[in-house]
């Protein structure tokens, strides 16, 4: 047996999964790990566990599958993104919990960097916007704030990583400090047009050079793990950020074809080829998955609570026991009865880039029940990608035939339908819904020769269900009319 590892950790979750050539899951283990919200606002992830998670369920699948390393082709990797790791290159411990992309803490200091004028620069640069949410502010805090980081990260002892970078480093034994294209082009310290890390951002954050993992290939053999870990060494082929290996795991492979993954955050990234775009409507220019003898290219849209907004409706509203009782419970009325929930819990991402806005439920009246908050929910979700597709358009010029889904909650077809109607383009899910992790698995498996070229992929991927828009113009209009309403109010909050 031949097969090649996705190794797929993500913001809640460490998962292993395997595949074989037809592109069919041979198995999955999986396990949570520990959030830590020390202050509102701010979320952190202990790297240590990360990584002990992500082990065990590497070893778990491959004994559930009965592999040994000899059978493991490859394993890719792919990672929640811009969550940052700091560690000692001597040790390999981490000198602070992680701090990950949903944490705002960092949003006073943005807010600075843009009064000073230095939003043009770092877009031209980075095809970014200045947010918290990307790792260069991240990075530069725990610089500043964690006692004697600075002066060690200036005298070389301290690495910093993605979280692809931190697995890599740990799976060989600290002999590799890399990152792929996907993942640097999330740290708002990369040249989107060179590739490279850049001198002016590092100066602008204060960044020590010492600190950066070699820029490489999404798709590459990195080198092998170390061989106390499976038994003997596997090749590390491929490594990605979650939503990039998305993208390249729904086969959106050409100029124009877009995806969008509905997990904790929402994402939709279009492929435009392999010259950068520059967003005039508050996108993100991003690196798509790469080889070795092709750049790519993606515009971006972040929603920063999607699969997350069910989560506190199960936690802590306490309206559903488990998350997917929520499709009966919001088919249980025939609408949300003009109930809007706006899940700005972590502010808003594209195209609004609000750092202060707040979730907000709207239109609630005596008759309002658990059912109609569930229906507003989900749609709020759609809203939300409805309205990233709209700036989307204008920055393409020219109009998205059809959306592939991915991503747990597109396993709900109450919101893929509601999905389809709003935004009035068909809604494509795959048989394979793991996309994340199958696109980690096919860029190993290109590397190591598994699949011969994207052509070979392509067969590999099929359709599930098509949801057709079936929603009168009128109504659309409508229902988004309100919900601009409500997205304005949850904008205007002030807090005290």
């Amino acid at each position: 047996m031949s097969v090649v590892l996705a190794f797929d950790q993500g913001t809640t979750s460490s998962r292993a999964i395997a595949f074989d050539h037809s592109g069919s899951i041979l198995g999955v283990a999986q396990r949570e790990f520990t959030q830590h919200f020390p202050r509102a606002g701010w979320v952190q992830h202990d790297a240590t566990e990360i990584w002990e998670t992500q082990l065990q369920v590497g070893r778990e699948l491959m004994a559930q599958c009965e592999l040994s390393a000899a059978d493991v082709a490859a394993i890719g990797i792919t990672n929640q993104r811009e969550t940052t790791v700091l560690w000692d290159r001597a040790t390999g411990e981490p000198v602070h919990h992680a701090i990950v992309w949903q944490d705002r803490r960092t949003a006073g200091y943005c807010d600075e960097l843009r009064a000073a004028g230095h939003t043009q620069m770092v877009q031209d640069a980075t095809g970014l916007v200045i947010d918290s949410y990307f790792c260069a502010t991240k990075l530069k805090w725990m610089l500043d704030n964690v006692p004697h980081t600075r002066q060690r990260a200036e005298r070389g002892e301290l690495a910093f990583g993605t979280v692809d970078s931190w697995l890599i480093w740990n799976l060989t034994g600290g002999r590799l400090h890399v990152t792929d294209v996907t993942n640097a082009s999330r740290t708002m310290l990369l040249n989107i047009q060179t590739m490279q890390w850049d001198d002016e951002l590092l100066s602008l954050f204060e960044i020590p050079r010492s600190l950066l993992p070699e820029v490489v290939p999404s798709s590459h053999v990195y080198g092998e793990t170390d061989s106390e870990l499976f038994g003997a060494p596997i090749r590390i082929g491929g490594a990605a950020g979650d939503q990039q290996s998305a993208l390249f795991g729904q086969n959106c492979t050409h100029s124009g074809m877009a995806k969008n993954t509905y997990g904790t955050g929402c994402f939709l990234l279009m492929n435009v080829g392999d010259q950068p775009v520059a967003s005039k409507n508050q996108l993100l220019t991003t690196a798509a998955c790469s080889t070795s003898e092709r750049r790519e290219y993606a515009l971006e849209g972040s929603v920063f609570i999607a699969g997350a907004a069910v989560q506190w409706l199960r936690d802590g509203l306490g309206i559903i026991e488990s998350s997917d009782e929520i499709e009966d419970l919001a088919r249980s009325v025939p609408d949300s009865d003009g109930v809007y929930l706006v899940p700005a819990f972590a502010g808003l991402g594209a195209p609004h880039w609000d750092s202060y806005a707040r979730g907000s439920i709207l239109g609630l009246t005596r008759g309002t029940t658990r059912a109609h908050i569930a229906r507003a929910a989900l749609e709020g979700i759609a809203f939300q990608v409805a309205d990233v597709v709209d700036a989307m358009r204008k920055d393409a010029g020219h109009p998205i035939k059809e959306l592939r889904v991915d991503g747990g909650a597109c396993a709900n077809d109450l919101l893929m339908q509601f999905q389809a109607d709003i935004l009035q383009v068909p809604v494509v899910r795959p048989k394979v819904i793991e996309t994340t992790a199958i696109g980690a698995a096919f860029l190993a498996g290109l590397a190591v020769g598994f699949w011969k070229d994207v052509d070979e992929i392509a067969q590999v991927w099929q359709t599930d269900r098509v949801f057709e828009p079936s929603m009168a113009d009128g109504e659309v209009t409508e229902r988004r009319d309100r919900w601009s309403e409500a997205l304005r109010r949850s904008q205007n909050w002030e807090p005290n």
